[in-house]
């Protein structure tokens, strides 16, 4: 960085905007294999939110990657390039005030907590979306692991690129065994649990 890039601190900051929407900024990380089920739990936590009136962004793999990082490929470096961004993308956004939600498989540890240490102790919630790599291979919407076996991608998560499994995540959730609804509801119990949302949690029925 050049030394000429000096740090601004202006009088607007993130508990000013956090006061303004009467929320507690927050950056929930969404982990797991491709098709473990990411990004449609964060969607629907997402709109569980919206519905109560918080403020929230959803940071998605795929979308990201047609704007963004539309420059980066798959290597090794271009991945750890890709979720450096998003993390400081989603740390200008907990700095906004919202509740930025990014799904992405993130598959390296180190990578993970690069984006947990530039966030304000408490503000990072890693949330592993645990599915058995047979169960994210029979959905395969996208038809990417059919791929990779036939050796038509290389270096995919799971097949000839190793995914590692979080530590000590905030949440884990074992979504080969449990629904959407069921998933979202044990998000917004810990949520509720950390103070985080507001009192007078009820589990949620998502709509079909």
């Amino acid at each position: 960085m050049s030394s000429n890039v000096v740090w601004h601190t202006h009088p607007v900051d993130q508990e000013v905007r956090s006061e303004q929407k009467s929320q507690r900024p927050l950056v929930i990380w969404f982990t797991g294999l491709s098709a473990s089920g990411k990004s449609t739990i964060a969607g629907a936590l997402e709109q569980i939110l919206t519905r109560q009136n918080y403020h929230t962004y959803l940071l998605d793999g795929d979308n990201v990657r047609h704007g963004l990082n539309n420059d980066l490929g798959f290597s090794h470096e271009d991945r750890q390039e890709n979720i450096r961004r998003v993390g400081e993308v989603a740390k200008l956004m907990a700095d906004a005030g919202l509740i930025a939600l990014a799904a992405f498989i993130s598959p390296f540890r180190d990578d993970r907590r690069l984006v947990r240490e530039i966030l304000p102790e408490g503000q990072f919630i890693e949330v592993f979306v645990d599915a058995p790599l047979t169960v994210c291979q029979e959905r395969d919407p996208k038809g990417l692991y059919a791929k990779a076996v036939r050796g038509e991608i290389k270096q995919f998560t799971g097949i000839d690129s190793p995914y590692e499994i979080p530590e000590k995540p905030e949440v884990h959730i074992r979504a080969g065994e449990v629904s959407v609804a069921e998933a979202v509801n044990q998000l917004l119990s810990y949520l509720h649990e950390i103070g985080a949302l507001q009192a007078g949690y009820e589990p949620v029925a998502l709509e079909a």
